[in-house]
């Protein structure tokens, strides 16, 4: 796509933005209904709502408009009440929600309260398993014990490594080191797929089964799985860029997710589903992959490499906002700039509130309006 088709599905998304803001005046965006638009929402965030804090920021830092910021600061101020959650997720809303408004606006209050909050994370290490557990107040805590970890959790390193560097605390750069060092090891499997769960034995740390709590089976890959797995690597090395490992394991994430999704670019929800093609995609998911292959074709170790994952990181967003991003014509009666079918929790035992498929979620939305800022030249991804 060109310079002015990126900044057009830009515009749709930030048309989108403008609407959520007028339209959710209470509670954070959770997920939304791919026909009426209409917002499902959580009172605090839950470990999703700071993605939609993280849209207002982008927005903010790329077209100038202060109404985004102005958004965006008292939401920030309501993730006060989550420093000391018991969740490692709890990282997911504070650095999207808080520390991107003091990465790109150095705004003060966002900055006290994403330290805060790396603080407190720190204070849940457990040394023997050299890790962040997903603690008792997570997503599925009423499913697990004190010893569980998965894939997803690796988002709390980058998190950790950037509140070390705005508060001058060493012990955070180092809970943040192991907690990486432990994640990626644990979770990526020798073909380079990542598996998303992991049981630890509490004395050791060592692993006591590997399963995938959100997939189709304990073996399989899990769309986001792969995708959180190839990111949050990437963003793990940007912070510790002597960690040679950690590239090495996003770009394997990135290799496996490019020869096994489909060919129009777009990931099924589980890469092993055996309904296949009749089930399920994941726009979120793919998304996520998106803002991984963004920064890997910045990143990689070498050009070649770097020129593949760039071109495939332009065909992926073209197949998002071609196929996905609803559009702007008065023919079509949904609110443009809407990622659809994202396929958030298919779980028969998942929370109410994450019970939805082919729905627009507001982590699909963020990855892909961040990704385009990218592509368009007008967010430097190693920023953020």
């Amino acid at each position: 796509m060109s310079a002015g088709e990126w900044s057009e599905a830009i515009e749709r998304m930030l048309t989108r933005v403008q609407e959520t803001a007028a339209r959710v005046t209470e509670g954070f965006p959770h997920w939304a209904d791919s026909e009426t638009g209409r917002w499902n929402t959580t009172p605090d965030g839950d470990w999703t709502g700071g993605y939609w804090l993280g849209m207002l920021w982008l927005a903010a830092a790329t077209t100038g408009d202060a109404r985004y910021r102005a958004w965006a600061a008292p939401l920030a101020e309501r993730l006060r009440a989550r420093v000391d959650a018991e969740t490692v997720f709890k990282s997911f809303p504070v650095y999207y929600g808080a520390a991107l408004g003091a990465i790109l606006h150095d705004a003060p209050g966002p900055r006290e309260i994403a330290v805060a909050t790396a603080r407190s994370l720190g204070r849940l290490y457990a040394p023997a398993l050299k890790l962040v557990p997903l603690g008792a107040a997570a997503e599925e805590g009423a499913h697990i014990g004190g010893t569980e970890t998965s894939i997803d959790s690796l988002q709390a390193a980058p998190f950790l490594f950037w509140a070390a560097g705005a508060s001058g605390d060493a012990r955070l750069r180092e809970v943040a080191t192991n907690h990486a060092e432990t994640i990626i090891h644990l979770h990526l499997r020798p073909d380079g797929s990542f598996i998303q769960s992991s049981s630890l034995d509490a004395a050791t740390g060592r692993l006591v089964r590997h399963y995938t709590h959100k997939g189709v089976s304990d073996t399989s890959t899990w769309g986001r799985a792969q995708a959180w797995g190839t990111l949050f690597s990437t963003q793990s090395w940007l912070a510790d860029r002597g960690r040679a490992a950690w590239l090495a394991a996003a770009v394997r994430g990135a290799d496996w997710w490019l020869a096994h999704v489909p060919a129009d670019r777009v990931a099924f929800w589980d890469f092993d589903d055996p309904a296949i093609p009749h089930t399920e995609r994941d726009t979120a998911a793919t998304a996520i992959a998106t803002a991984a292959l963004v920064r890997l074709g910045r990143v990689a170790p070498t050009e070649a490499g770097r020129a593949r994952y760039r071109e495939a990181a332009e065909a992926t967003a073209r197949a998002l906002v071609v196929r996905y991003l609803t559009p702007t014509h008065p023919g079509d009666r949904r609110a443009p700039g809407m990622l659809t079918e994202a396929c958030f929790n298919k779980r028969v035992d998942a929370r109410p509130q994450d019970r939805a498929n082919r729905c627009e979620f507001i982590v699909g939305s963020y990855y892909l309006l961040e990704s385009l800022l990218a592509l368009a030249g007008r967010l430097d991804p190693l920023r953020v």
